[in-house]
């Protein structure tokens, strides 16, 4: 038997850059794991003329068969979308349709248990709203297809990991959208998931939500009436966590080693700093699933899709991710 795990890969939507780098990383890949596209070969073809080393396609019927050779990549046909028109970098519902089967199709062989973790292409979500989704992203697909309700998106490097308490949601509603409760049970999922990549009791920080941590009230009272309780309530369930901390500040004091995670509060707070500094080291990881699901921490970049200059760093570490999550 083959000691790597077997983990299945969605390239994401076809018309962006997640086919070129499955077909650019494939032979590293295979080093780390036994790698199968579940998705569609026609895109996977369609990213072929991108690669420097001479690999063919063979399709195969379950994820059990793939070989995990660095000059073969094996695929199982998730989707029935033809794409032979489908153009590079362009919003098309058929590549959020093809993107949308592909996941819900690995999604499913996860969880019967037919592959160990799956990692995930970049979507693109105005082609996936033209499909027909109603969900916005991955995160909020894996958890309805999981059956879970108390889930994050967390980013993560190697110093560093970042969950959402709020995510894919316009600005104005994210101050009602915080709670004690939602602090308490984000910081719950984070210190899981560092315990489960042998961080010990980990340690976290709180950042605030105002200017300041809101300045002792000057600049907002969200600090005092939400955030400081939900600190509390998490310390009281056993937590280590810390906060509110100046939003400016907190980062680099992570980075340089004070914390091991960051419960941050809105999508682009975590972001920007995490994507700035980890660069193509940067991963997207789901927490609270029943199966492991790791992710690149890009977008589908149409702007320059289908040109072959991908880089695949960031799904190679990804896949790294995920096998140590499966421990």
């Amino acid at each position: 038997m083959n000691p790597k795990p077997l983990i299945a890969f969605t390239p994401g939507d076809p018309a962006g850059i997640g086919p070129e780098i499955i077909v650019a990383g494939w032979a590293k890949l295979c080093e780390i794991c036994v790698p199968v596209v579940v998705g569609s070969t026609q895109s996977i073809l369609r990213a072929m003329p991108f690669s420097t080393n001479r690999i063919i396609t063979q399709s195969i019927a379950c994820p059990q068969m793939a070989k995990g050779l660095a000059n073969q990549i094996d695929i199982v046909e998730a989707t029935k979308t033809d794409l032979s028109t489908l153009d590079w970098g362009k919003i098309d519902a058929r590549g959020g349709i093809c993107a949308r089967d592909s996941l819900h199709f690995a999604i499913d062989l996860a969880l019967e248990g037919a592959v160990d973790a799956i990692v995930t292409g970049p979507l693109h979500k105005e082609s996936l709203r033209l499909a027909g989704e109603t969900h916005p992203g991955h995160t909020e697909i894996l958890a309805e297809r999981c059956g879970v309700k108390n889930h994050a998106m967390v980013l993560a490097t190697n110093e560093v990991a970042v969950l959402h308490a709020t995510l894919h949601m316009p600005m104005r509603g994210i101050f009602s959208r915080l709670t004690p409760e939602l602090i308490a049970d984000q910081a719950a999922l984070l210190s899981r998931l560092l315990e489960r990549l042998g961080k010990g009791k980990p340690r976290l920080a709180l950042p605030g939500l105002n200017p300041h941590a809101g300045d002792g009230g000057l600049f907002g009272d969200e600090e005092e009436r939400i955030l400081t309780p939900g600190v509390q309530l998490a310390r009281s369930n056993g937590l280590d966590l810390i906060g509110p901390i100046s939003p400016d500040n907190v980062f680099i004091r992570a980075f340089d080693g004070e914390f091991d995670g960051i419960v941050a509060l809105y999508h682009d707070q975590g972001h920007i700093p995490l994507k700035l500094v980890g660069r193509r080291r940067c991963v997207n990881i789901t927490a609270g699933l029943p199966i492991v699901r790791t992710s690149v921490a890009h977008g589908t970049a149409f702007d320059i899709a289908g040109k072959g200059i991908a880089h695949p760093d960031s799904l190679i570490e990804a896949t790294r991710w995920a096998v140590r999550l499966l421990g």
